[in-house]
């Protein structure tokens, strides 16, 4: 089954790679692979011939589809321990399969790697770093992980050909800080029934429509029971009885992946009674093996096999729905980063904004008292000084929180108060050299990020889950038509009873038999139980099943509209992005330009006070003018790191980008931090009020 699901995206990459972007092409790419699922599965589409041709024409009228590249599958696991299989083989301990399975405990500790960034109190934390911890720590990102294996459970339930219980996968947002509204997190609606990426989880709707599966698994029951019972003298030819019964009575059963049913059972009594029966003891053994073949509803491989299908495509779903969480997290890990970059910025413009209106405030005072500054300029500059005190300890809050709120994005256990008392000294600042990205044009960027939005990929998957439950909800539409064969022997023997006799004649048909001989002679022919019969059943007006049938079909419908439609929304989110980031550039240059212009201005404004050219209210309007520009140069450049960052993820490159290793996310266990490009070395890696301390 897994050969199978990775021969149909091969199959889907190479129908589509010469033709991408053209609405014929991705229409006949996505046809194609809907039917090489369908042939890939034991037990083709071919068996129902009727099916087949409905499914061939809903199949050639898909709409446009990208082809998104896939997530591995089955490979992502955050332990070690593969819950798609069961807890013990053919050969294991039978007992095992009896024990529950243990789960280890969550690891509340933080990782080693944020211990060794402490520094004389301090956390010096690179964007690398932060994105490492942030794999490692997150609860977001650990959260997810549980999914994965809960998809694997749900493979191992159909396995056994029971049904599904579905996979909340979902992508959280639960870190504070960060969070971006420009990206879709919804799959399909509805139609993901089984593993619905998003933030509704699963939506379970038709899903599983269809007749039940036979069970796989094996089912052995028994009843031995041992009776003892006196009756009452009710006549003279009914005298008071004695009778001990000994019961054992076996049953096996079992379900076959055509649709076919085993039943055998094998029954054994001991009776000992002093009445007139023939044998006391009286032996008895009698079996009869029944086989039921599904003939029109719940009939061929395919359909019974369905279940495992839709969970493998789950646990599919379930994958992409991870790599999405973590090009969530990590773009959010960014943008908390950038924040407190230009947190710690905005706290040394405060500071520089304070000692320069200070530096007038004393030399204004020092004229005032030689007489060349009237009293009212002293009193502008006190109440400038007093503004931007204000100003600076509303920014050191605000520092202190953002710290916090990027503690808690990279951080498990916040209870140390070390941990929190440190400050967080970001020593990375954003480059403004262009992206390779932004030197390619719009269509080349949607290309890429068709090939690798998750997105896509699970609404590809969610219209192959659709399929299935389309076609098991057409087949519940069928008559139920079973035709079964059954035979059996049986043998009776024991010890003549020797109150049974007339004259010297025994009522016993043989003098005396043992149970093996009653064994044998169940088995040896000689008292054969055998037949063949047909069973059906006809729902007279059908309602249920034509119910289900006509949802999932407006489900499946559903479904095609929103791969259009997501297709669509993400050329745009890939356009306007591009357009943003080179808006942004421009408005980091501009704003560069403007605080030149006002440094310069205030020296200007400076000199001219010394000679008597100016006035104090000149130089602290030239002081508002730069702290304003100030302002919006971190603004600017925050807006720019932010989009820069959102980039990446729209185009779903950051794992490629960054050398994050996805099945090491999967597992917790980072061995390398990932690589962050167009960065460049902080000049300044506190503010003056930090270092002072």
């Amino acid at each position: 089954m897994h050969l199978s699901a990775e021969r149909v995206f091969n199959h889907q990459e190479a129908t589509a790679r010469s033709g991408r972007g053209h609405k014929g092409t991705r229409l006949r790419a996505l046809a194609a692979t809907m039917l090489t699922l369908g042939s890939c599965m034991p037990g083709g589409w071919a068996q129902q011939q009727a099916p087949t041709q409905s499914v061939n024409r809903e199949a050639s009228e898909l709409p446009a589809a990208p082809v998104p590249a896939q997530t591995e599958p089955l490979t992502l696991r955050q332990s070690e321990r593969d819950y798609s299989k069961p807890n013990t083989g053919l050969l294991g301990n039978p007992i095992s399969i009896y024990r529950p399975y243990t789960i280890a405990k969550a690891d509340f500790n933080n990782s080693v790697r944020l211990q060794d960034l402490v520094k004389g109190g301090k956390i010096y934390l690179s964007l690398s770093d932060a994105i490492a911890l942030a794999l490692e720590n997150n609860y977001d990102i650990a959260i997810a992980r549980y999914y994965l294996d809960i998809a694997d459970t749900d493979i191992l339930r159909a396995k056994a050909g029971s049904g599904l219980r579905g996979v909340g996968a979902s992508v959280l947002q639960n870190t504070l800080g960060g969070t971006s509204q420009t990206l879709s997190s919804s799959g399909a609606p509805g139609s993901v029934s089984g593993a619905a990426a998003g933030t509704a989880g699963i939506v379970l709707s038709t899903d599983g429509a269809g007749p039940t599966p036979e069970s796989r698994d094996p089912l052995v029951t028994g009843t031995i029971q041992l009776e003892r019972a006196k009756s009452p003298q009710t006549s003279p030819f009914q005298p008071r009885a004695f009778t001990n019964t000994n019961t054992y009575d076996f049953t096996y059963s079992q379900g076959f992946a055509p649709g076919t049913s085993l039943d055998l059972g094998w029954n054994n009594g001991r009776i000992t009674s002093t009445g007139f029966s023939s044998y006391s003891p009286e032996l008895s053994s009698n079996f009869k093996a029944t086989v039921t073949q599904h003939l029109l509803e719940g009939f061929g491989i395919w359909m019974n096999n369905r279940f495992m299908y839709e969970a493998t495509l789950n646990r599919r779903i379930t994958d992409a729905t991870f790599r999405q969480q973590i090009l969530s997290t990590v773009n959010q890990v960014e943008d908390i980063y950038w924040v407190l970059v230009s947190a710690y910025e905005d706290v040394q413009a405060k500071e520089r904004a304070l000692e320069q209106s200070t530096r007038v405030d004393s030399d204004t005072r020092k004229q005032l008292e030689i007489g060349t500054m009237a009293p009212l300029d002293v009193v502008n500059a006190a109440s400038t000084v007093a503004t931007d005190k204000q100003a600076l300890i509303s920014s050191q809050s605000n520092l202190n929180y953002q710290q916090l709120v990027l503690k808690q994005a990279i951080a498990r256990n916040l209870n140390d108060p070390g941990l929190v008392a440190a400050p967080i000294i970001p020593t990375d600042r954003v480059s403004l050299d262009p992206l390779p990205e932004e030197k390619q044009t719009p269509d080349e960027l949607a290309q890429i990020a068709f090939k690798n939005r998750p997105e896509l990929e699970e609404a590809v998957l969610s219209i192959k889950k659709d399929e299935i439950t389309l076609r098991g909800a057409k087949n519940a539409l069928l008559p139920t038509l079973d035709v079964y064969a059954f035979y059996g022997g049986q043998g009776i023997g024991g010890e003549p009873n020797e109150d049974c006799k007339f004259g010297t004649i025994s009522c016993a048909a043989t003098s005396s038999s043992s149970y093996p001989d009653v064994l044998s002679a169940m088995v040896d022919g000689s008292s054969p139980d055998k037949g063949v019969g047909f069973k059906f059943s006809i729902q007279i007006r059908n309602r249920t099943a034509q119910a289900d049938q006509a949802r999932s079909l407006i489900e499946y419908r559903q479904a095609e509209m929103h791969l259009e439609q997501l297709y669509t929304q993400i050329r745009m989110q890939v356009v306007a992005q591009q357009y943003a980031l080179s808006n942004d550039r421009a408005q980091v240059q501009a704003a560069a330009a403007a605080q030149e212009y006002a440094r310069q201005s205030l020296d200007a404004e400076q000199k001219k006070l010394h000679l008597g050219a100016s006035t104090t209210a000149n130089v602290l309007q030239q002081e508002r003018n730069l702290a304003t520009a100030d302002n919006n140069m971190i603004t600017a450049n925050l807006t720019y790191a932010k989009d820069r960052a959102l980039l990446h993820q729209v185009l779903a490159t950051t794992l490629q980008n960054y050398g994050i290793n996805l099945n090491e996310a999967a597992s917790g266990k980072i061995a390398a931090a990932p690589v962050v490009p167009g960065l460049t070395p902080a000049n300044a890696t506190a503010p003056a009020a930090e270092e002072k301390k």
